[in-house]
């Protein structure tokens, strides 16, 4: 397997780079978490619809739009304990005294639909423990 990291710096050049991964047969692109990528999940999609390549993202809503598979944290369990430390703070804690948190629970989901069209087969193990899995 070759590594191959793109520095993207603006979303115009989020399609060149895709489309240079496209072009390599064999080959799959992994979408890093940064508020980039965050903000440009649109574009990323589009340049995807472009280019079909295997991708895993770490959003759940991108699979759900047609992406091949995210993982990624629980969003929802994030927010979920960020109460907490509202509550805590709103009681008199120091922000700077309360501890770092990092995600306890990460999903998995993925596409059927979108690894047939990729041409791929998704192996029965991992269909087992996705947490969403999308006809």
């Amino acid at each position: 397997m070759k590594l191959k990291r793109v520095a993207v710096r603006v979303p115009a050049d989020i399609g060149a780079a895709i489309k240079d991964f496209a072009a390599e047969a064999g080959g799959g692109l992994v979408v890093m978490v940064d508020a980039f990528n965050v903000i440009n999940q649109a574009t990323i999609r589009r340049a995807l619809q472009d280019y079909p390549l295997p991708h895993i993202v770490p959003w759940r809503s991108f699979v759900a739009s047609g992406g091949l598979a995210s993982y990624g944290p629980d969003v929802e369990d994030i927010f979920s304990r960020s109460a907490d430390y509202v509550d805590r703070i709103l009681k008199g804690a120091k922000p700077a005294e309360l501890p770092v948190q990092a995600p306890t629970g990460y999903e998995l989901a993925i596409n059927v639909k979108s690894a047939k069209a990729l041409g791929l087969a998704v192996p029965p193990s991992l269909l087992t423990i996705a947490n969403e899995v999308i006809e």
